[in-house]
């Protein structure tokens, strides 16, 4: 199987997997590397490297977890949430990303996109979209090859939320932006159905011999 035909098939195989469980398939070494990869060599507009990430494992996984669903608990406390739909949707789905070996916190370093933004005032609209476009692409490679070392993974998004309580617990800089949170551990269920729009509607091709 060719280069190209093996990134195809981990661009199948890579699926969001909700029912996770704590048996890892790799040592935290391997996790470690695959991370490091991503923030050398996922690349950035004008090279401004501004894509941050934190990973959580095991014991800090799940503290991360807790601070969201006491998060969610205060909410539920203040009639934000309805107790009915805490209890039978979203206190099930926290305690399933519990369940995992680890996540994946992205952020993006402000620090790091303003001084560009001034100094290519034509484009400075568009370094903010610009810098989430590499964060996204981080994001993507890392859910690829967390699938890749036997992983499942679902990426979710509970930022601003939990923002401040996971800045004041692991000592993060508090103008670093929370982008998204990709939740892993091994995979103890299946993807749901995916339904694919028509090719033909989505992609368009001229000049072809």
């Amino acid at each position: 199987m060719s280069n190209t035909d093996t990134l195809i098939e981990l661009a199948k195989a890579r699926r969001t997997i909700y029912k996770l469980g704590k048996n890892s398939p790799v040592p935290d070494s391997k996790i470690e590397e695959v991370v490091n990869a991503a923030i050398q060599h996922i690349p950035s507009s004008f090279n401004t490297q501004s894509t941050r990430l934190v990973v959580l494992l095991h014991a800090e996984h799940e503290r991360l977890w807790e601070i969201v669903i006491d998060t969610f608990m205060q909410l539920v406390q203040s009639g934000a949430v309805p107790e009915t739909t805490w209890k039978n949707q979203t206190l099930p789905k926290l305690q399933g990303m519990k369940n995992g070996v680890g996540t994946i916190l992205f952020y993006e370093d402000p620090a790091h996109i303003k001084p560009f933004s001034e100094k290519f005032a034509t484009y400075k609209e568009h370094f903010q979209p610009w810098a989430e476009h590499s964060n996204a692409m981080h994001q993507y490679f890392l859910w690829t090859a967390l699938e890749s070392l036997g992983f499942g993974a679902n990426l979710q998004h509970y930022n601003p939320l939990i923002d401040a309580p996971v800045a004041k617990q692991w000592d993060i800089p508090s103008e670093w932006r929370l982008i998204a949170q990709l939740v892993f551990g091994s995979p103890e269920g299946g993807p749901g159905e995916k339904t694919q729009k028509p090719i033909e509607e989505r992609v368009k091709i001229f000049g072809k011999l």
